[in-house]
């Protein structure tokens, strides 16, 4: 499960890279620690060539019908067999960048996994309108060995040069979602100790 993400400043000068220039408004609003619903950067496919990606700024969560929660994460296992995220996943994927996200444990502890490289991880996801207005999920999976000794679930991370293809390339979809995240630097300021007797 993802339910906190960070961004920093060197990150949004890594997009630019890929989707041009961020103005500087944009770039202070979505960077700092991101929480649901709160605006984020994301990469969607650009709407002038097939080789094309644009950056966006939407809210994290789908509101549920009724107003009384907000979806933020949708399980890439079951992702296409959900009605509610079918259309979605098939038309509108995305990715979200982040410097790293944050787990806790069963004792409440942070923690925080990043690149081991310091690189930019991507996160799966994909977008719909919702009361005049793109929101955005993100896509979890089966913690890989570095996330499972503080959590079962983890996002479904991509690399960069899987960009345009997740977002642009029905064909890959099914693969994607069964891919593994790479192994991550995991980072615990405090963990619980405890005694047997």
């Amino acid at each position: 499960m993802c339910s906190r993400y960070f961004v920093d400043d060197d990150i949004v000068c890594e997009i630019e890279k890929l989707v041009g220039e961020i103005d500087q408004e944009m770039r202070n609003r979505l960077t700092g620690d991101i929480y649901p619903s709160q605006n984020a950067l994301v990469i969607t496919a650009g709407t002038t060539d097939l080789k094309d990606l644009k950056a966006a700024e939407m809210p994290w969560g789908f509101l549920q019908s009724d107003g009384s929660r907000l979806l933020i994460n949708a399980r890439a296992e079951t992702v296409l067999e959900r009605r509610m995220f079918l259309d979605s996943v098939l038309r509108r994927r995305c990715a979200i960048p982040a410097r790293g996200f944050y787990e806790w444990d069963a004792d409440r502890n942070k923690a925080t996994f990043s690149d081991e490289g310091g690189a930019v991880l991507y996160l799966a996801g994909f977008y719909n309108l919702f009361q005049g207005q793109n929101r955005f999920i993100i896509l979890t999976t089966e913690a890989n060995p570095s996330v499972r000794p503080v959590h079962d679930r983890m996002p479904l991370i991509l690399e960069e040069q899987e960009l345009l293809d997740w977002v642009r390339n029905d064909r890959l979809l099914e693969s994607a979602l069964k891919k593994t995240p790479p192994l991550l630097r995991r980072r615990q300021e405090y963990e619980q100790q405890r005694l047997f007797l």
